[in-house]
């Protein structure tokens, strides 16, 4: 096997290249690609666990509270204990946090344009859908 026929090393050296490319992006505004997942989950739902949030962003949860710690200290995540569970923390996003939702899409868009421009329309989607199946979050 070639290092053009190993998906480990294919995805890898996409990895690399896509963090590279938007962290860019992300330090714009003073961000760096680590708090990425993080954000983007929140996005998507607030009000979770900590501990929820490092499974959705497959971090370790000690990792996931240094990660908190400094979206905390640049005021764009609240903790609030949570009801149930006086040991549990839910995640929610600040004014400043949601506000940034528009702006760091549009940044991830274009890096996903920027390495999907050299396939086509359809071959994007199929690639997408491929990617989904392989990582299994779709069938």
């Amino acid at each position: 096997m070639n290092r053009f026929e190993s998906l480990s090393y294919l995805v890898s050296h996409l990895n690399v290249d896509l963090q590279n490319a938007l962290d860019q992006r992300l330090k714009r505004y003073d961000l760096d690609i680590k708090l990425w997942p993080v954000l983007f989950s929140l996005w998507q739902e607030e009000g979770v666990t900590q501990t929820e949030l490092s499974k959705r962003c497959d971090v370790a949860n000690y990792t996931m509270t240094r990660l908190l710690d400094q979206l905390q200290q640049q005021q764009l995540i609240t903790r609030q204990q949570d009801l149930d569970n006086r040991r549990a923390f839910n995640i929610f996003l600040t004014n400043n946090g949601k506000a940034l939702e528009q702006d760091l899409i549009r940044e991830a868009e274009r890096v996903n344009e920027l390495f999907l421009e050299n396939l086509t329309v359809e071959e994007q989607a199929k690639f997408l859908t491929l990617i989904n199946k392989i990582n299994r979050f779709c069938d």
